[in-house]
């Protein structure tokens, strides 16, 4: 659906661009829903668990009420513009995390009231970290019982290491039931109506919660005392510090990431969104905040800088790619700089193309509000750019830059996919085709020994996913194999090979040759190419096509045909002829190089290792973890959280297909656990064998 809106522009400064994270089941679709209502972006309050929620609009979304992708939107508040994007709570779509989180100023943490600090919120808590994105934290569903304010800011210091505060604190009656806010800074005790977020009464703290409010307030400050000299001096001297006092000092060192407020409520029964509305506005920065964009001349190859001006060069990142039924392809893109029209030619540096912007776009979920430009500081999405994918640079042709590139995750787990019928052959690839497009996390290759087309991602729940959206939205049937583990290959040991390739056909030849190093690298590191050549020996041109049969080559191992990761290559020497070499010779030496390599340096096969959490009953805790030890599970740690224990480890991935069932049994269905990809580690020999042979 699209809709054509007049934006109305708000100063730099006045600009949010604000990511929702958190462990699946937080709460973060309902908070946004929430907020959406108050700000009166929306004016019926959508539901996850009816499937009626306005950020959650895929189908496959409102049927499992869980959130998949990425969705975004615009709303205002306090005259300001908020830029919020909902991110997935699943680890399957952690890449939709990722990539938000690149292009994100600030973003809001939540937590849930009864679970507390879960192995997800690590997860995004470190992909924040990554980032040095500011954040402020939410505890939500405090209405629940069991739910516990402080004790999830005490996990907060324990295992995210956040110096972190309450700036509000949630308020009971005699039953035990959540009714009010207390606002720490303003000293008043705030009650809203279960019914529609309306407030009910902004009233002084009564005297029966006098002394908890002053003792957290006295912590806050505490807290912010260590951070601030000039509120060191404040307090040494005796002076009385005021809400305006606190509030500028919890706003520089939120910039800084050197402190979390804490809010608390529950978004379910409308408490909670608005205070943590004013949150947004007063602690989380605008682009005006942030550090300049840095990038890379591609003519020169010098760093520079962009700062968020109008008036300066365009430089943009497209961070996500979509299919639209409507328009076709959808870029999502943020400004850093500059301004971009519709109708206009945008330079694609990473590509060094020139491409037609043909709409623009503010997203709305899946709505579109068409506008005539966009600028520095906004997030919006474009229609026409054929060739710009995700991690791509936008900029002005005549100030050329290149951002850093977003790293996505590899994938865990693959299947074989095949159409059911003829008919469904083209389809089928046309599908893969704008699905790879869509998502850097999901890997489509061919098997050149068996003829199948493989398919990769983040596991059983993403795959899945991505095999119902080929029925509905692009109407494939198709034929998928067994889930199997991604396994890859690497080396132990520095080596130095050989590639020549030579060819002579009567006419021009082909001439190529390359000596290269290759050294094992630290786990997750990947293919690393340098170029160490000294004088002339290879031209220039040639280099490039040497990297590429490098990366080439890289994408099928000698033991079994898998991946191979973790080298640094090092390109040392070779030759050329002058009328024979080419870019494909060299390109083919380079592949020969380093199969020769991978011969020479002890290959070895590693399988990835999964992080997981098992909640558990205590009686049941001998029974999963002798199942645990047996699955080659390493257990690290065990703790108890309100009535039940946890258990914490590494599993191998391939140990866990079928676990959810096997827990079940364990456990009568009362336990539960998550996991996530953690690294990869060599194969023990028995398991070894088995691989090789085709028996896993």
């Amino acid at each position: 659906m699209v809709m054509t809106v007049m934006a109305k522009k708000v100063s730099l400064d006045k600009i949010r661009n604000i990511g929702i994270i958190a462990h699946i089941d937080a709460g973060k679709t309902t908070t946004t829903e929430r907020i959406l209502f108050f700000t009166g972006k929306i004016y019926k309050i959508g539901e996850v668990d009816e499937g009626t929620a306005t950020m959650d609009w895929m189908i496959q979304e409102q049927e499992r009420g869980i959130t998949i992708t990425a969705a975004s939107t615009t709303c205002l508040w306090r005259d300001h513009q908020i830029n919020i994007i909902d991110t997935p709570g699943h680890v399957d779509f952690t890449v939709e995390v990722e990539r938000s989180l690149k292009v994100l100023d600030g973003a809001i943490v939540i937590f849930c009231g009864v679970g507390g600090v879960e192995p997800q919120s690590e997860t995004v808590w470190r992909q924040a970290d990554k980032y040095h994105v500011p954040r402020i934290a939410y505890v939500n569903k405090m209405d629940r019982v069991g739910a516990d304010f402080f004790a999830t800011i005490e996990q907060m210091h324990k295992r995210l290491g956040a110096h972190a505060a309450a700036v509000t604190l949630p308020v009971f009656d005699k039953n035990g039931d959540f009714f009010g806010i207390i606002d720490l800074i303003s000293e008043k005790l705030i009650v809203y109506s279960e019914v529609d977020g309306v407030l009910i009464s902004n009233t002084p703290i009564p005297e029966e919660y006098l002394k908890q409010a002053k003792d957290y307030q006295e912590k806050l400050i505490e807290s912010l005392v260590d951070l601030d000299e000039d509120l060191f001096n404040a307090v040494a001297h005796g002076e009385k510090i005021d809400g305006l006092k606190i509030k500028q000092v919890i706003r520089k060192n939120v910039l800084a990431n050197k402190f979390v407020p804490v809010f608390c409520g529950s978004s379910i029964k409308n408490k909670g969104p608005q205070l943590l509305l004013e949150g947004i506005c007063d602690y989380l920065p605008s682009p005006l905040d942030m550090p300049a964009i840095k990038g890379i001349n591609p003519n020169t190859g010098e760093f520079e800088e962009r700062i968020p001006q109008e008036k300066a060069p365009l430089c943009a990142l497209c961070f996500k790619v979509m299919t639209d039924p409507y328009v076709g392809r959808l870029n999502y893109i943020r400004v850093y700089s500059g301004r971009l029209s519709s109708g206009n030619s945008v330079y694609n540096s990473s590509k060094r193309i020139s491409e037609k912007v043909t709409k623009l776009v503010y997203m709305h979920a899946n709505k579109q509000h068409i506008v005539d430009e966009i600028s520095c500081g906004e997030i919006a999405a474009a229609v026409g750019l054929k060739e710009t994918m995700t991690g791509d640079t936008l900029c002005d042709k005549h100030s050329p830059i290149i951002l850093e590139e977003i790293k996505f995750p590899e994938p865990v787990l693959m299947m074989s996919i095949e159409p059911k019928t003829k008919i469904d052959q083209e389809r089928l690839g046309y599908s893969l085709k704008k699905l790879e497009e869509e998502d850097p996390s999901f890997k489509v290759t061919y098997n050149q020994e068996t003829g199948q087309t493989i398919i990769a991602g983040m596991g059983q729940l993403h795959l899945s996913i991505l095999i119902d959206r080929m029925l509905r939205e692009f109407n494939v049937e198709a034929k998928v194999g067994i889930p199997q583990v991604a396994y890859k290959e690497t080396i132990t040991k520095k080596v130095h090979s050989t590639g020549k390739f030579i060819q002579q056909t009567g006419g021009r030849g082909q001439y190529g040759h390359v000596v290269i190093e290759m050294h094992p690298l630290e786990k997750g590191m990947g293919i690393k190419f340098e170029n160490r050549l000294k004088g002339g020996s290879i031209p220039r041109e040639f280099i490039p096509a040497v990297k590429e049969g490098i990366m080439d080559a890289s994408k099928s191992g000698i033991l079994a045909s898998y991946p191979v990761t973790d080298i640094l290559v090092n390109l040392v020497d070779g030759s050329y002829h002058e009328v024979d070499s080419s870019e494909l010779a060299f390109k083919m030496a380079a592949s020969i190089a380093f199969n020769e390599g991978l011969k020479k340096g002890n290959c070895i096969l590693l399988e990835p290792i999964m992080d997981i959490e098992i909640v558990v009953p205590e009686e049941y805790m001998g029974t999963v973890i002798g199942d645990f030890n047996a699955r080659r599970g390493k257990v690290v740690s065990l703790g108890q959280r309100g009535n039940v224990k946890y258990i914490r480890g590494n599993i191998p991935l391939a140990e866990t297909f079928e676990y959810a069932t096997t827990l079940r049994s364990l456990t009568q269905g009362r336990a539960s656990y998550i996991m996530e990809p953690s690294f990869y580690q060599e194969v023990p020999k028995d398991i070894y064998n088995k691989v090789i042979s085709g028996q896993r």
